[in-house]
């Protein structure tokens, strides 16, 4: 996975009713997201951000090192750069102070997404990821992915998830 300083697209100003798939890893990689009190501090946070800079968060999954979110702006003067910023370090802060050591790293990934397909295909990417990964059989078993919009179930509707990855039982 890409973790140096990426570019952000310089004709693009991140701002308004956008929608975007974000990738945070955390610091050296290592596996900070284990537990559900790490996994609930950190996702706390990042709902204060999504609230603070009026973002919705479609999407999210916490794999043991890395986390990855699809959220869309909800009003036009929504900013991703202001959101991912404060997600970081609202999230970096309170995970620091509880369990001792700095979270991220410096850079994350961020692809702007422009149609429904790609939202559908991230959302798809997001929760097969600890699947592919081998820690569940299927994604209803995984407990540290969600949304702050849909059950994971309108989710898994949504993407026509049946007779590949998912499986139900």
């Amino acid at each position: 996975m890409f973790t140096g300083r990426p570019e952000h697209l310089k004709t693009f100003d991140y701002v308004g009713l956008h929608r975007y798939f974000l990738t945070f890893c955390t610091l050296n990689r290592r596996p900070l997201f284990l537990t559900s009190d790490s996994v609930d501090e950190v996702r706390r946070q990042f709902l204060r951000a999504e609230h603070d800079e009026r973002f919705a968060v479609l999407a999210y999954c916490f794999m043991p090192d890395h986390v990855h979110l699809l959220v869309e702006g909800k009003s036009d003067d929504s900013d991703c750069r202001r959101f991912i910023s404060r997600a970081k370090q609202l999230s970096g802060f309170r995970y620091k102070r509880q369990f001792g050591e700095p979270l991220w790293q410096r850079y994350g990934y961020e692809r702007t997404l422009r149609s429904e397909e790609a939202t559908l295909s991230v959302a798809r990417y997001i929760l097969e990821n600890p699947v592919r990964a081998g820690l569940v059989r299927s994604a209803a078993e995984y407990p540290f992915l969600g949304s702050s919009v849909y059950t994971v179930g309108q989710i898994m509707e949504a993407v026509q998830m049946r007779n590949g990855w998912y499986r139900s039982g």
